[in-house]
This record gives C-alpha cells, structure tokens and sequence, in this order.
C-alpha cells in the first residue's frame, strides 16, 4: 500500500511553499505547474501560467477583440489537498 500523508501535513508544504513556483502531483497521476496562491483546510489554490495565443483556436487568426483587452496570463485551478501526492520546488526564469 503507497504511503499517504495526511491532509495537514500537505497544508504545511503549502504553506512553507506559498508564492513559489512548484510542481504538484496528485493520486490519479496529474502533475501541474505554477504558483501556489492560496491555501485552506480542504483545497490548494495554483496561479497556472497560461500559454500564448490560446485565444487562437477561439477567435481565429488575426482577429482582436476591439476594444482590445489584455489577456489573463495565470488562470487559477483549485486541488483538494487530500488528494495531493506531492509537491516540488521548480526553477522559475523569465
């Protein structure tokens, strides 16, 4: 049987990681990256960085929204912490 930590031992990995750029794992095997921006007793919160033009597939090529608005660059997802795995510190350059 794999080892499972307990909901509040991953809150304090949150918490000791909180604004830093970090790879989450989870028990179904979903890994993702970004920026841990908020944690409670039940859920992470992750600022997910977001890729450039994926707007794209929705407006189509050339076509800006007028009047122009900036694009979000994080969108948030939000993880149960009992369903955490694990959690690793990443190089974050820009």
């Amino acid at each position: 049987m794999p080892y499972v930590a307990h909901p509040d031992h991953h809150k304090k990995w949150c918490e000791h990681h909180k604004f830093r750029y970090v790879l989450l794992r989870t028990h179904s095997g979903y890994c993702i990256d970004g920026f841990i921006e908020h944690i409670d007793d039940h859920v992470v919160c992750l600022a997910v960085p977001a890729w450039p033009h994926d707007d794209r597939a929705f407006f189509g090529p050339g076509f800006y929204p007028y009047p122009f608005f900036p694009r979000r660059r994080f969108y948030r997802q939000v993880f149960p912490l009992g369903g955490l795995l694990g959690l690793s510190l990443l190089p974050f350059f820009f």
